[in-house]
């Protein structure tokens, strides 16, 4: 598949290069894995460009192994430096003559090789760096650490990076883009099952375009398939995350995947009252989660309701971890049959994520978001307000529009106002939205 988007991080990529032929530049990469940041790194416009990856090796081999793709692109003999803040300290020497730019990917991995490492690089950072013109590019996949090692003030490197990009997954103007390049004669279906099982994320859509899936039953029928990279995908990406403690981060993902969506529900389905910890970590430290409540509630309101804001782990909790015992006992004929059973209800709400995402992409409105009252019994899909224009729309989101019953939307409008003065004086306007207005 061709590189799609990353017009703006390119730009800033490109930037760093030029300032770093000034004085030494440091970028760090963040964002899930298979979010793209290793090709945007490798994209940099320099011609010289040397690329570390972060292999679990001892630190010894792991030189030998960055000496070697120092001499081949540098063209110079290094010698045989033992450790890594031998090397890093030569290059940041070296580029003071010698601009070039360094990539060290799965940096976080050093954390396991050497945790000194951290301390050694500040250390030869601020000795150099003003001298220096490398421009120096950091990725790494696995969030938290990544987040700790440069966000977290007791860190060694926190404050270092001159520029900080966190990847987000394709927008829907860019996924619609890709599917009408692979497929012209796709289907709003279609559009949305590549939406509801990839999230957006590049190489997941460039998995299934590269292999010809481009149409709803195509995909579907890819994910079960016999070595299916879907099959184990959640499962890999989340392990190193959560590490011995997964087990209780899994369970609580797969109740927000099967539509628990409040703190009482998922410790009723689970038998357990003591899961706060667990989300706030899965929000604040992880990012995986994200706390709902109803446009204009209170921070503090009781109505608060949690949800995964990654839309392929929430297609995988909802069907491959749920359903793992058919994965194990090599089942997937079986499970291909319960996506397909379950796929029209599980894409309506992720349907509804589309539009939401769909609306702050526009950058319109000052707030977006649903509403729900205390019963639950009048839920509102989507709120999409300009308090600027003082402007207010409504939505009800239904994949078939003839189950839209515009009396009954009125009549929660009427709740909604009662319940939400902001909007009082308002332009309100209300309708639905369906798979035709994608």
């Amino acid at each position: 598949m061709d590189f799609y988007n990353r017009t703006n991080e390119l730009d800033i990529i490109n930037t760093m290069k030029e300032r770093s032929r000034n004085e030494a530049q440091m970028t760090v990469l963040m964002g899930r894995r298979r979010i793209g940041k290793t090709e945007l790194a490798r994209r940099c416009n320099d011609e010289t460009l040397l690329y570390f990856f972060v292999a679990r090796k001892t630190e010894t081999l792991l030189c030998q192994d960055f000496v070697r793709e120092a001499e081949d692109r540098l063209g110079i003999p290094i010698g045989w430096p033992t450790s890594f803040s031998e090397l890093f300290r030569y290059l940041l020497v070296y580029a003071e003559t010698h601009p070039f730019t360094l990539v060290i990917d799965e940096f976080q991995e050093f954390q396991r090789v050497n945790s000194s490492i951290f301390s050694d690089m500040q250390r030869d950072w601020d000795l150099h760096k003003h001298t220096s013109r490398m421009n120096l590019i950091i990725s790494g996949s696995v969030f938290s650490l990544m987040k700790r090692i440069f966000e977290d003030a007791k860190e060694p490197l926190f404050g270092r990076a001159n520029q900080s990009l966190l990847l987000k997954s394709f927008t829907t103007d860019v996924l619609k883009q890709i599917l009408a390049d692979h497929n012209p004669y796709y289907t709003p279906d279609d559009l949305l099952t590549l939406f509801a099982v990839t999230g957006g994320v590049p190489w997941y859509v460039a998995l299934l375009m590269d292999n010809g899936k481009t149409d709803r039953n195509s995909i579907l029928s890819y994910l079960t398939e016999v070595n299916s990279p879907f099959i184990n995908e959640g499962k890999n990406i989340l392990i190193e995350e959560f590490g011995s403690d997964y087990a209780m981060h899994f369970s609580i993902l797969t109740c927000l995947a099967g539509g628990q969506q409040t703190r009482g529900e998922i410790e009723s389905q689970l038998g357990a009252n003591n899961i706060g910890s667990y989300l706030v970590r899965l929000e604040n430290y992880y990012g995986l989660i994200e706390k709902k409540l109803p446009i204009f509630a209170k921070e503090n309101a009781k109505k608060v309701r949690y949800a995964l804001n990654d839309r392929f782990l929430d297609f995988w909790f909802r069907f491959f971890y749920k359903y793992q015992n058919y994965v194990a006992n090599n089942a997937l004929g079986q499970l291909a049959r319960i996506i397909e059973r379950d796929f029209d209800t599980y894409s309506g709400f992720a349907l509804e994520r589309y539009f939401e995402q769909k609306f702050r992409e526009k950058g319109y409105y000052t707030r977006i978001g649903k509403f729900w009252d205390r019963k639950g019994t009048n839920e509102i899909d989507l709120i999409a307000v300009n308090e600027i224009d003082g402007i207010a729309e409504v939505y009800e989101i239904k994949r078939d529009t003839r189950r839209y019953d515009e009396k009954a939307l009125k009549d929660k409008i009427e709740v909604l106002l009662q319940n939400s003065p902001q909007l009082h004086g308002m332009n309100l306007q209300w309708g639905v939205l369906s798979l035709e207005d994608l």
